[in-house]
This record gives structure tokens, sequence and C-alpha cells, in this order.
């Protein structure tokens, strides 16, 4: 069966879809929420870089030059760790708190995607921007979220806990010892999303990239078996990228004595 054709979409069309988030505005200011302001900010942020990195994905469509693809994914791996480290509560002073999480998904998103493009979909060349940037966008999109909550929890924790940590030290446990039990909640923190997602994908809800296919005119289970690749290219960068910026997390709040540093890290008292 022939695939259904597009369904264009207008400005109007997009704006009678923003209608609603002025009604859900108008609803946080007669709550009294305090969100009005950041909601406005944030639908117009979406719009201006959606707009702007589809200029950007049309022209990289046209050059197919493995040059400027990968400069576009380095410049989103290196704003990806800029959000993680701005997104904990307490997180560790200088460049080595940002470098963490931007690490982690260097070797986690950005590797899985060259996996996935050379191995799965075999994409010729592989470097083909409409598929290669795509494809990291959306591992590195979870990836953060993933490495955000872990390494946000294994902080916290730490922060909390810092008295019975001291005492483990004390009795002669040593870093790895003492943080065994916060490291495994936090790397469980990070996972517990996707591994939830993919529990509930065809049955509570119907993820973004299937929907996006449906809606683009693809075959039902064209989009199936896309979005079941998604999903795992997804786990397991988020996976692989969570253990790697928990576990690095964890070693630097330990000098090379192994003795406990709090003082490193900053943010909300």
């Amino acid at each position: 069966m022939d695939a259904a054709k597009m369904i264009e979409l207008t400005p109007l069309d997009l704006g009678i879809a923003a209608f609603l988030l002025v009604a859900l505005a108008a609803c946080s200011v007669i709550l009294q929420l305090n969100l009005a302001q950041r909601l406005v900010i944030a639908a117009v942020r979406t719009t201006v870089q959606l707009l702007l990195i589809g200029f950007v994905l049309r022209w990289l469509f046209a050059v197919q030059h493995p040059g400027w693809v990968l400069g576009l994914g380095l410049v989103m791996v290196l704003l990806a760790g800029r959000e993680v480290h701005a997104r904990q509560r307490r997180r560790v002073q200088g460049i080595a708190g940002w470098f963490v999480g931007t690490g982690a998904m260097l070797v986690s998103s950005f590797v899985i995607s060259i996996y996935a493009l050379t191995m799965v979909i075999e994409a010729e060349p592989w470097y083909a921007a409409r598929y290669a940037i795509p494809l990291l966008g959306i591992l590195l999109g979870n990836t953060m979220n993933g490495i955000s909550l872990g390494t946000d929890r294994l902080t916290s924790l730490c922060w909390q806990q810092r008295a019975a940590i001291e005492q483990r030290l004390l009795l002669g446990q040593g870093r790895d010892e003492a943080l065994r039990d916060i490291r495994q909640e936090s790397m469980r923190a990070g996972l517990i999303p996707i591994i939830n997602a993919m529990a509930a994908a065809g049955i509570v809800s119907l993820p973004g990239t299937m929907t996006g296919q449906l809606l683009a005119g693809a075959a039902p289970l064209d989009a199936v078996r896309y979005q079941i690749l998604i999903m795992f290219l997804i786990a397991a960068g988020t996976g692989f990228g969570t253990l790697l910026a928990v576990w690095q997390t964890g070693n630097l709040l330990f000098d090379e004595r192994q003795r406990l540093r709090l003082d490193r890290l900053q943010g909300e008292g």
C-alpha cells in the first residue's frame, strides 16, 4: 500500500496550536503559578531554535560534507554538556564538572550514533546529515536527561549522607565501597525514565519518532521498526552515558588520598 501524502503545515496552523500555550499561560497567571513568562520564553526559544536548525539542516543536506556534519555534531554535544552542568542543584566546580557530562555524552551518544549509521542503518554515505544529525540529536536529548538525573542524585545524596560516608572511610572502606549504594541508586535514577518509556511504548503512548513518521505518511510497520531501533539506541546511549558520568562524578568528589571533598561542589545549600 502506498504511503499517504504528508500534510503540509502553514504558519496559521502553527499559530492555532500556539493559542493553546497562550491559554495555558493565562491559567498560570490566574492560578499565580509564576510560570507564564517562562512558558512564553520557552515557546519562543523553541520556535527560533527549530527554525534556525531547519535552515542549517537544509544547507547541510545540500552540502553533504563530513567536516560540517561533524562540526555541528560537536557543537550539539558541547551545548548538551552545558545543559547537564547547569541543571545540577549541586555541581562539581570548574571545567572538570562540565567535562564529565560532556565526555560521557561524547563517548556514548556519538559512538552509538556512528555504530547505528554504519552497522544498522548503513546510510550512504554514513555521515549523511539527513540521518546523522537527527539520530545524534534524539540520542543526546535523552542521554542528557539521564546523566542530569543520575549525577544530580549522586551529588545530592553525597551531601545528605556525608556523615555516613565519612564514617565508612574512617572504618577503612575505600572510596568505591563507601559510595557503592549511592552510586547504584544514582545510576538507577538516570535509567528509570527510559526503562519506563520502553515499557509503556505502544500500550500507553506512541513515541515521538513513530508519531512523526505516521503524520508524515509512513506505513505503520515501517514506523514501528524505526521506533524500535530508536528506543534501543536511546536506552544504550542513556545507560552507558549515565553509568560513566555517575562513576566519574563520584571520583571527582574525592582527592588522591580518598578523602571526601564536598567543598568541590557549588550550588544550592
